[in-house]
């Protein structure tokens, strides 16, 4: 889980960065332009932004706004700043910051983003493998081929079986076939 930290003075960066590494965090960017963390978040799996609220090329809401999915941002401004942010999206930390407060902030948010993350996997379809892709169009083909049906019939067909014996797809071309 990447740490991207963005503040118009790469110093005030750096020392964030600082406090993270004393707190167990190792992979951690320290940025100067919003459109360098956009790069980098761009290439990579997911994490967390920190960030202040006015960069020298963007407002952080933009920033925000160009961030990939697997991205959560975390808002570090004055606490006049943070009442301008509406977001339930963005966490938010009034400044001055303390250390303890900063590393739990992102050890939640770490937390949050590796269960919506693990939920989004078990939302994907799984992947097969090309032998069970073929097993199923030959199903099908069969299918076709014996009981005049179109293709997408066949597919009909076959997902119908299988909610009903409740086997896999796969498992039920494989019995399609073996009634030949």
């Amino acid at each position: 889980m990447r740490i991207l930290v963005v503040f118009p003075n790469l110093e005030d960066a750096k020392k964030i960065k600082k406090v993270l590494n004393r707190g167990g965090y190792e992979d951690i960017l320290a940025c100067n332009s919003a459109s360098q963390v956009i790069s980098v978040a761009n290439d990579s799996d997911g994490g967390i932004v920190i960030s202040g609220y006015k960069l020298p090329d963007m407002h952080y809401s933009e920033l925000f706004g160009y961030l990939p999915r697997e991205f959560s941002m975390l808002l570090v401004a004055s606490p006049a700043r943070l009442e301008d942010c509406y977001s339930r999206e963005i966490v938010c930390l009034s400044m001055p910051v303390h250390s303890r407060e900063l590393i739990n902030t992102v050890h939640m948010m770490t937390m949050d983003l590796v269960r919506e993350l693990k939920r989004r996997k078990k939302k994907l379809p799984k992947r097969r493998t090309i032998e069970e892709q073929k097993t199923i169009d030959a199903a099908k083909a069969l299918l076709m081929e014996r009981n005049q049906m179109t293709e997408r019939d066949a597919h009909k067909y076959i997902q119908k079986l299988s909610m009903d014996s409740g086997n896999n797809l796969v498992e039920t071309a494989e019995m399609i076939l073996a009634f030949e």
